[in-house]
Order: structure tokens, then C-alpha cells, then sequence
């Protein structure tokens, strides 16, 4: 069966802040005197939960209440690059090239999520925008994503998502969706080839491997 419907992710698939994110996770890690990573080390190690890679990383295990000090220390710096960060090159031709209605889901804060992706002229094209509704980043996607779906009244085996992360894939076969991955964002591409998803190096490609899946 065709998908009928395309949730996007955001960070790292619609805006292109893998240097943002990387140098944030950087200012995260220097509050406990560790290393700092490069752009390939943070897209071979990434995954969900963040705490688990940041544990990984870190090479130990957190600290009770480590995670909600990291992950304050990181958004904050995260805030601060916002504007510095673009939607990637092709995000909306591959949005207007999708037949079909379209969504998009995040795991940033909702409250800041939806006044962003509306500054960037994305809102209109968009029948939900959902972002994360607690106070500590860092989860997996598959309980939101299938709240997402219920909301839009939409059932997982007439979607298909697109995003940059193993959690992806992972939320979108949780709930009989289908998967993209596209190899511009966090994760390093031959992680995402191993997934066994199609994977795309644009997100114009990723739209049209994701009108065959």
C-alpha cells in the first residue's frame, strides 16, 4: 500500500543545525571537563535516548539529575545559534514534491517548535506540528510519534516518516509506518544504511524514495 501521508522530522532533517547541535553538545560536555567531540565522532555515537549517549561518550554512567543539568546547559546554548541555523538546501521543494498531506514531529520543546517551523514559512504546508511537551529532552520518538498519528486520525501502515536517526526508523516500526532515512543530519550514514530503510542523501530523494516505499 502507498503511503498517503509524510511526518518530517526537524533537527537535523528540515533544519540543518548538526554544528549547532554538535558545538551545544560541546558546551554540554565542558560543564563536566570532558572532551570535546567532532562533528564525526557526534554523528558515529548519537543516538536515543540522548542519556544513554551521553553515558556512552562520557565513558560512565550519569549522576542522579546529571542528565536534566546536561541537557539545560545544552538547550541554553542551543537557543543562543538558533538564528545562526538554516532549513536544509532542498527542505522546501522536497516538501512541495510530496502528494499527500504532511506533518512534522519533533522532539524540541513544542512551545518553541511551532513559532519557529511558522517563522520559516513551513506552517501552512503542515496539517499538525507536534515538538515534545515535557520539560527534559532526550527520549525516544515511537509513544509521540504514535500520538501524533492518533491526533491526525491516521493509521502507521499509510505513513511514512522521514528523519536523520536510528530512533526513527525505530518510531516508524513501532507503528507499521515506513522509513526514510536521510544522511544530512546526526547520524553517520553508514549507520542509517545498516538499519535496512531506504536511505537518501537529499531530502528531494528522500521524498521520492518515500512516494515508492
Amino acid at each position: 500500500m502507498a503511503s498517503k501521508h509524510l511526518v518530517w522530522d526537524w533537527n537535523g532533517t528540515l533544519l540543518d543545525d548538526l554544528p549547532l547541535v554538535v558545538s551545544s553538545t560541546n558546551v554540554a560536555f565542558a560543564s563536566v571537563a570532558a572532551p570535546p567531540l567532532t562533528v564525526e565522532a557526534h554523528r558515529r555515537a548519537f543516538r536515543r535516548p540522548v542519556a544513554g549517549f551521553y553515558a556512552e561518550v562520557l565513558g560512565r554512567a550519569l549522576e542522579e539529575g546529571e542528565f536534566g543539568r546536561l541537557d539545560k546547559t545544552f538547550h541554553d546554548a542551543y537557543r543562543l545559534g538558533l538564528t545562526t541555523c538554516a532549513l536544509a538546501a532542498d527542505a522546501q521543494i522536497a516538501m512541495a514534491n510530496w502528494i499527500g498531506t504532511q506533518s512534522l514531529l519533533s522532539m524540541w520543546f513544542h512551545h518553541e517548535l511551532v513559532p519557529e517551523v511558522q517563522r520559516r514559512g513551513l506552517t501552512a504546508s503542515l496539517a499538525r506540528i507536534d515538538g515534545l511537551r515535557g520539560t527534559l529532552g532526550g527520549d525516544l520518538k515511537a509513544e509521540h510519534l504514535a500520538r501524533h498519528l492518533a491526533e491526525l486520525g491516521v493509521d502507521g501502515p499509510s505513513t511514512v516518516l522521514i528523519g536523520d536517526s536510528i530512533d526513527d526508523a525505530d518510531a516508524a516500526a513501532s507503528v507499521g509506518a515506513r522509513c526514510v532515512l536521510y544522511t544530512g543530519g546526526f547520524t553517520d550514514p553508514e549507520r542509517l544504511r545498516a538499519v535496512g530503510v531506504p536511505v537518501a542523501d537529499t531530502l528531494v530523494d528522500a521524498v521520492r524514495l518515500a512516494s515508492r516505499v
